[in-house]
């Protein structure tokens, strides 16, 4: 297995860039269009490496053309595989290369592309610490938890063993067939646990392996947010993008009935709660602080954990309690890169900083443009 990517690999590879040429490349999948959107914003040629079968949305329907005498679309390129990991393959890579390609990675670059290629292959200078990638699933060391607490952040109280179980609680375990999902199932006693964890077994939903590993914690009943976050190393500072919450299938369609009906519902369905969509949502003004506080914690944390740390993007996934004595909040989630979350910039917290609405794609191409401007270009990839 080859070693690990150094930053001096990753130098000696933009030292080979045209500064006046560079493009910002993405997966075609997950926030892609985001990203990209951001890059034309300002200025950025794009490219989007796609899967076949799934390109018409990059190649055919967001492609830059000309409509009505102005251009239209936000992707330049794409670059169409028969699978996502052959963007491992060195003529993809050369392609990227040639064309000045900064990376932007989102959760489906990971969750596609395996972390020993992204981490010892991939020789295209990503936008981010490509060392945090790996951090974000639970079941390695030094992982999003590990990091939580290091930073003195608040979580669940989790249970070690389903028997523990005293209350109502979360367990987050991988599906059967899509193993990056989650099939999350509730329980509030050990009873509830092997009754409900038996059925979804029995249902093929669930391995007993992957219940073996599964997360077991406290629910937490508050407000849920997403608190996207962007830690600029050229400004040294941590900027808040904007708050939203997910929409979840079938959760959200389950609780919009009544009480008595959920009941009758759940005789013959499953909860679902497979992310397939965000909505923006403001926070109170008086917890901008404390929102303020858990980013920068976090930050140096990963500072001192996974040198250089968090570079641009990243979330924290949690919920707002109602005290006593005051509101608190709890982090239940951790997002290592862009979150997927376009809906973002449509909160006022960019507007109030940057004077307009900022995007997390855009905010990235601005950061690039300002890196390649100064001659920082190092500070800003991996």
């Amino acid at each position: 297995m080859s070693s690990m990517i150094t930053r001096q690999q990753i130098s000696e590879v933009i030292s080979r860039y045209d500064s006046k040429g560079i493009t910002i490349g993405t997966l075609g999948s997950h926030s892609a269009l985001d990203i990209c959107r951001g890059a034309k914003d300002e200025n950025i040629q794009t490219v989007v490496v796609c899967q076949k079968g799934r390109e018409e949305t990059y190649d055919r329907y967001y492609r830059v053309r000309k409509s009505f005498g102005r251009m239209c679309g936000v992707v330049d390129e794409t670059i169409v595989l028969d699978k996502f990991r052959d963007i491992l393959n060195e003529d993809v890579q050369s392609r990227l290369v040639s064309m000045n390609t900064v990376f932007v990675p989102h959760r489906s670059f990971s969750v596609y592309v395996p972390y020993d290629g992204i981490e010892r292959d991939f020789l295209v200078p990503i936008f981010g610490s490509r060392n945090l990638l790996r951090a974000e699933e639970r079941d390695v060391e030094r992982n999003q938890h590990y990091l939580l607490e290091k930073a003195e952040i608040r979580t669940p109280r989790q249970f070690k063993d389903y028997t523990e179980i005293d209350r109502l609680a979360v367990v987050k375990v991988g599906e059967a067939e899509r193993t990056y999902e989650r099939a999350f199932f509730y329980a509030s006693s050990p009873k509830e646990f092997e009754e409900r964890s038996s059925d979804l077994i029995n249902k093929g939903m669930i391995t007993q392996e992957a219940l073996n590993t599964a997360l077991i914690e406290e629910f937490t009943v508050g407000a849920q947010y997403n608190f996207n976050f962007f830690y600029s190393p050229l400004l040294g500072e941590l900027e808040l993008l904007g708050t939203d919450a997910r929409r979840q299938t079938n959760l959200d369609g389950l609780l919009r009935l009544p009480a008595d009906e959920q009941l009758k519902v759940l005789e013959y369905i499953k909860v679902r709660n497979i992310e397939v969509g965000h909505f923006a949502a403001t926070i109170r003004e008086s917890l901008l602080e404390t929102v303020f506080k858990l980013g920068e914690r976090f930050v140096e944390t990963t500072k001192e954990e996974y040198p250089p740390g968090i570079i641009g993007p990243f979330a924290l996934q949690g919920a707002v309690l109602p005290g006593p004595p005051k509101e608190d909040i709890v982090i239940f989630d951790v997002s290592l890169r862009v979150p997927g979350s376009p809906g973002t910039k449509y909160t006022p917290y960019t507007e109030c900083y940057w004077g307009l609405p900022v995007s997390t794609g855009r905010r990235i191409a601005m950061e690039v443009k300002a890196a390649v401007e100064e001659d920082r270009f190092e500070e800003v990839v991996t």
